[in-house]
């Protein structure tokens, strides 16, 4: 099928020859034909989603270094005929890649889920019939209906409309509504991802996909996503142990080259099981776990997670761009004062206005229904005789009243607009010329209610006879009665959330299309101290370095354009901000990705959440600022399975290639480090789930490599020391011979590994300890170990028992070194912890 270029073009001729063009008909597609067209053309997506393949998910698992080198461990043990060592090493291997794929096919099943809440419907016609259909699956041909609060599915061609204004805001960053009509073809033409205000019609789709104008919009999007800061950080992380653990593995060979007096495959598998106990093999899953949880617990709270990595950086936001509407406010106009032309409330104002709002049937605004709301009006004896429809030429609308044989025209809109038309002005029963004084007087009176933030309607009535119609031409010597006043109030907790933003360090800029005078009325009636304001115009002619020192004195931006919002954004990055864009429309799409943290709303156009990291279910600040809190504590989590690691892992690195060149045999057997690695690995699925003090939460924190190397050298060589102390002690005072030796310290390793995590986990700060899960996983994996031993199983892997007094002697050396780990740890965060903050 030929997709037309031109909409304008075809919209010229009339409704059956563009059907025929489209190769439809009004009652519809077949579903043989509409299957075809799709099958043909594609899904109606800006972007294709992504499926779940598990077994691609699988065969991802085993690409992974050290999983290599456990490979070719067990391979070499199996050539070498030891047997029992290669399916020891293989089962783990597999057990590994199983628990990595279990987390991940979760994880994908999850944010899956997540993403089937905000897939939005249409009300399609096939064979003759309306079916509710995902936007996804509309094709050309497809004829569709649409009413008020509905999004436009595709580029389409009006066919039958009725009172239909669409707000094409999202593309072309007009704010008021456009009036569609079937019969003029300049107005026929309907864009994906606009919004009907009001009315119905029923349209035609002409291009779906990357095919419509906001497709074409999205194809300017499709560059590959940077990589965020926090997964270079981890891909470097990675690549330092690695480099590390390879380092290791020569280190060990070739010391015991010189010594000489071990199995030359012994040794080598001793240096591969080392090089796999450094890595952290567990921080793929442990990272996935914490995103994921991270991600459902803000689920709960009404906020969507579309991309797992976007919740770091969700967490180090420290600036918030956002519109006042729906955030600050409640989104919902309402009336508030209804006053005379010198300010006086007016009675007769808010009659004549409710009268107006009663009648009106044309474009359905948000004022005739706050007015309507306001005043439960019965309109007694006046009868409606006509109406002169709302446009956007004339800004006003009027109707025609009677009663008995009086006939009053009563006109409402804007005052710039109205009050011009008018010569007289009443003032209760009186009655005089609108001299240039008293225009004066009004207007006065008008900019004093747009400075408090008001939107303004005017409202006059003119006596008029009684006609078969009346047109635009009648709207003159109008009396002027007066001013309705609307307000889109405050929202009741945005104080309160504004104040916890400012608990959590998380600044705000609002960064709007609004009046200025508005926006910094709705700022201050919410505490929000103004530090700066910023037209967009005064914006257009700064350079970038004017700019950037803009945007850190400013935080009221108004009649901004979506060029701008990106600049804002950008600028704010370059000053090293972190920076969440709230956006809702295809005008907001280039700040959404410009942000580090891109956030929509459900109700939001498709590119716009396309765009985003994060969908919000309801629009407020409220849960934005839980979900900074959620990425924080997500973020305090990995870090804290990182700082773990390193304590325990590289502690082992310096200790285990002198202790293998001073003894006469290895310290463990290559089996037993893996296991102590695989139990302790087990003992941290529990990191995701642990408590995260409330200090912590308060500010951003960094990854910082320079903060890591410093910790893992500090607690390495910690570590390193209490294990030479173990051996000294072990070996040299009490003479344990290989196996006893092997075994007293495979218990030492693991006891201090795992309960080490509770110490180290945190700061320190008061209130903040272990969660459940926490001490009973790393408490728990230690007496299994401990118990092994005296198992069957202890003994397949060479551990034999040990006698009371050799436990005792063990037990006193982990005491020692947990204490020294906690006192190591609060000098530590005093002289480096402002390294990861934000």
């Amino acid at each position: 099928m030929v997709i037309p270029e031109d909409l304008q073009e075809l919209a010229a001729h009339p409704r059956d020859d563009v059907l025929r063009a489209l190769h439809s008909r009004i009652e519809g597609l077949r579903e043989n034909e509409a299957h075809e067209r799709h099958r043909e053309i594609g899904p109606n997506e800006l972007r294709p989603r992504k499926k779940i393949r598990p077994v691609l998910i699988l065969l991802s698992k085993f690409n992974n270094p050290v999983l290599f080198m456990l490979i070719a461990a067990a391979g070499i043990s199996a050539f070498l005929r030891e047997a029992f060592d290669s399916i020891i090493i293989m089962c783990m291997v597999l057990a590994s890649v199983f628990i990595d794929f279990i987390n991940t096919y979760k994880s994908e099943k999850a944010v899956e889920r997540l993403e089937e809440q905000v897939r939005i419907t249409a009300a399609v016609k096939r064979g003759g019939i309306f079916k509710e259909l995902p936007l996804s699956a509309i094709v050309p041909g497809d004829v569709f209906s649409i009413v008020a609060g509905d999004l436009v599915p595709a580029d389409s061609i009006i066919v039958e409309q009725n009172d239909c204004f669409v707000n094409e805001s999202v593309v072309t960053g007009e704010s008021l509504p456009v009036e569609k009509n079937a019969t003029d073809s300049a107005s026929k033409v309907l864009l994906m991802g606009t919004s009907v205000v009001s009315g119905e019609a029923v349209a035609i789709a002409a291009r779906t996909g990357r095919h419509t104008v906001i497709g074409k919009i999205a194809e300017r999007m499709t560059e590959a996503e940077p990589m965020t800061a926090f997964d270079k950080n981890l891909r470097d992380f990675s690549s330092l142990v690695f480099r590390l653990s390879i380092i290791l593995v020569f280190i060990v060979i070739a010391l015991n080259i010189v010594v000489g007096d071990k199995d030359a495959f012994e040794t080598l598998l001793f240096a591969v099981a080392i090089a796999v106990g450094v890595a952290p093999e567990m921080l793929p899953m442990i990272v996935t776990t914490n995103l994921v949880r991270g991600a459902i617990a803000m689920e709960k709270n009404g906020v969507i997670v579309r991309n797992l990595s976007a919740m770091h950086n969700f967490g180090s936001i420290d600036i918030l761009c956002t519109d006042k509407t729906g955030t600050l406010t409640e989104d919902h106009i309402t009336l508030i004062k209804y006053v005379d032309g010198s300010g006086v409330e007016s009675s007769d104002v808010l009659f004549w206005g409710a009268l107006s709002a009663h009648y009106v049937t044309g474009i359905r605004r948000s004022l005739d229904n706050a007015i309507r709301e306001f005043e439960k009006f019965n309109p007694e004896t006046w009868e409606k005789v006509d109406e002169v429809p709302f446009d956007f030429e004339r800004k006003m609308e009027s109707i025609v009243v009677r009663r008995g044989t009086e006939h009053v025209l009563v006109v409402k809109g804007a005052p710039e607009e109205l009050v011009g038309r008018c010569v007289n002005y009443r003032e209760g029963e009186q009655i005089t010329p609108l001299n240039d004084a008293m225009r004066q007087h009004v207007a006065e009176e008008y900019r004093r209610m747009s400075a408090q933030g008001f939107r303004v309607l005017a409202i006059g009535t003119r006596a008029i006879e009684a006609r078969s119609g009346y047109t635009r031409a009648d709207e003159r010597d109008i009396t002027f009665l007066g001013f309705l006043g609307f307000l889109d109030p405050p929202k009741k907790s945005a104080k309160e959330v504004i104040q916890k933003m400012a608990d959590y360090n998380i600044g705000m800029k609002i960064i709007t299309g609004d009046n200025l005078l508005v926006t910094e009325m709705i700022a201050r009636s919410l505490d929000l101290q103004i530090t700066g304001s910023l037209p967009g115009e005064r914006l257009a002619g700064m350079n970038r370095q004017e700019l950037r020192e803009a945007v850190e004195r400013v935080n009221v931006f108004s009649r901004v354009t979506p060029e701008q919002k990106e600049d804002i954004v950008a600028a704010l990055r370059e000053n090293g901000h972190v920076v969440g864009y709230v956006g809702d429309g295809a005008n907001d799409v280039l700040a959404l990705k410009a942000a580090d943290v891109g956030i929509s709303v459900q109700n939001a156009t498709q590119i716009a959440k396309e765009s985003a990291d994060i969908i919000l279910l309801r629009r407020g600040l409220g849960e934005i600022v839980q979900g900074v809190v959620e990425g924080r504590r997500t973020f305090a989590n990995i870090f804290k399975y990182i700082t773990m690691a390193l304590s325990s892992d590289f502690g082992n690195m310096f200790s285990m290639p002198i202790a293998a060149l001073f003894l006469p045999f290895l310290p463990m057997l290559p089996t037993q480090i893996i296991l102590n690695n695989l139990l302790y690995d087990i003992s941290q699925f529990a990191v995701p789930f642990d408590n995260v003090g409330q200090e912590f939460l308060r500010r951003a924190k960094k990854f910082n490599m320079s903060f890591l190397k410093r910790f893992m050298v500090v607690f390495g060589l910690v570590s390193s020391l209490f294990d030479l102390a173990t051996f000294a002690i072990l070996r040299i005072v009490f003479g344990l011979g290989f196996v006893t030796f092997q075994t007293a310290w495979f218990l030492e390793s693991i006891a201090t590994q795992t309960l080490v995590a509770n110490i180290i986990r945190s700061r320190g700060e008061r209130g903040n300890r272990p969660s459940t899960m926490m001490l009973v996983s790393s408490i728990g994996i230690a007496v299994l170990a401990w118990l092994l031993p005296y198992t069957p199983a202890g003994l397949m892997f060479g551990l034999e028992r040990l006698s009371p007094g050799t436990l005792c002697i063990i037990a006193g050396i982990v005491t020692a070194y947990l204490l020294a780990a906690e006192v190591t740890k609060r000098l530590f965060y005093r002289r480096y912890g402002h390294l990861i903050e934000g």
